[in-house]
């Protein structure tokens, strides 16, 4: 159980799967303190020491070419506590964000098949060997569909349920993975009854952004962790944020001309429906909706991210982790260019100071795949309420109901 003496004064950390540190930020809000960084992307590492030197990251020769970051498999529990300073179950909380391209709607959604799908179950092992108080985890909220193999959406939607194979229906390595949570021992903010009551949207706790998560909370003590419930506020706006903004000289991509040149047609909150008709045809390509075609009829050119551009006046939708690719188009409100650099990670919650790291292409792409910091900061106060709840618990078994 927790020492009251010295667990709220110290609450510990360790962080896999790191990317730009937007989960980590929300917890040290709340007086978290991360211990030791797992993290192979090196655009993020690069991050990571730049606005958080003191934090270690675990490394690896590289040769001649001197240190690489380690990839989780490469990490033993042993080498992982003692960087950290900790022993088993001296942990309070495991945070982890496994790459989410395998389940991703904005990606190729290979599911198990891809290899980045192994860092799940190499998280469900570091839980197992560090037994920290709490883990979380973080994913996208199509996580819940993924499936053990993937098949495209054309061939899917040709077939009944029953002409699925087990294996290539929806939600079939999800509930492999969750069958391995549960093996853990660990008490889950999860019902099975209600597996979307675990998918929380960052507009509910003041991101000016529509990014739905599926987050699980692991707890190896006490009752199951509430989630945070979503603020009864007006949800904050683009607007909002860009006005916030101080970015004379914004730093961004640009899109493509053979598609760009159409955006000026485009009006702050369309897309490509409000492209003329030829034009629609042109900048759709295979994605155009062929009224002869009967399976795909009805199903193509439909996705509103084709040709996108924002509207000051409502949310931003759930950045990506490039906003010049046609079909999740983030060009800006007013001007014919994406978000900026700085914008994207406004909408994240990312105070003004923190600077990323490398290329263009990889601040957007760090950017993209972080966990908003407000939506990580209600995480963690829903944490440490549960352990004011378990301290509570404890004091009242321990004092005696009279004393003398």
């Amino acid at each position: 159980m927790f020492n009251l003496t010295e667990e709220k004064l110290s609450s510990t950390m360790i962080s896999l799967f790191t990317g730009a540190m937007g989960l980590d930020l929300g917890f040290e809000l709340e007086g978290f303190e991360t211990r030791v960084i797992v993290e192979n992307d090196r655009a993020a590492v690069d991050t990571i020491r730049l606005n958080r030197p003191g934090i270690p990251v675990i490394m690896r020769e590289n040769g001649k070419r001197g240190f690489r970051p380690a990839s989780i498999e490469e990490v033993s529990t042993d080498e992982l506590l003692k960087v950290a300073g900790l022993g088993i179950e001296e942990t309070t909380v495991l945070i982890g964000a496994p790459p989410c391209e395998p389940y991703s709607t904005a990606g190729r959604r290979n599911g198990k098949a891809d290899h980045r799908a192994d860092g799940i179950l190499e998280f469900i092992r570091i839980i197992k060997e560090t037994r920290p108080h709490y883990f979380i985890l973080e994913e996208v909220d199509s996580f819940l569909s993924s499936a053990v193999r993937h098949i495209p959406f054309y061939e899917r939607i040709r077939k009944t349920e029953d002409e699925l194979a087990p294996e290539e229906r929806l939600g079939s390595f999800f509930h492999e993975v969750m069958a391995a949570f549960e093996d853990t021992g660990y008490i889950l903010s999860f019902d099975p009854d209600n597996p979307k009551g675990c998918v929380l949207n960052a507009v509910d706790f003041g991101v000016a952004q529509k990014r739905k998560r599926f987050i699980l909370i692991g707890s190896r003590e006490g009752p199951a962790v509430k989630l945070p419930v979503r603020n009864k506020i007006q949800p904050k706006t683009l607007g909002q944020i860009l006005n916030e903004i101080n970015d004379p000289s914004p730093e961004y991509s640009n899109f493509p001309p053979s598609w760009g040149q159409y955006l000026p047609l485009v009006p702050p909150g369309g897309c490509w429906r409000d492209l003329p008709n030829d034009i629609q045809r042109i900048v759709l390509g295979g994605a155009y909706d062929d009224p002869e075609n009967t399976y795909t009829k009805g199903k193509k050119g439909g996705r509103t991210g084709f040709m996108r551009r924002l509207s000051r006046g409502l949310p931003s939708p759930t950045l990506v982790a490039s906003p010049t690719t046609k079909a999740a188009c983030m060009c800006h409100p007013d001007e014919n260019r994406p978000l900026s650099v700085r914008e994207y990670a406004a909408l994240q919650g990312f105070p003004q100071h923190w600077l990323f790291q490398r290329s263009i292409a990889a601040k957007y792409r760090l950017i993209g795949q972080a966990t908003p910091v407000p939506l990580a900061q209600a995480i963690a106060q829903a944490i440490n309420e549960s352990m004011d709840s378990q301290s509570q618990s404890i004091i009242s078994i321990t004092t005696p109901d009279t004393l003398t």
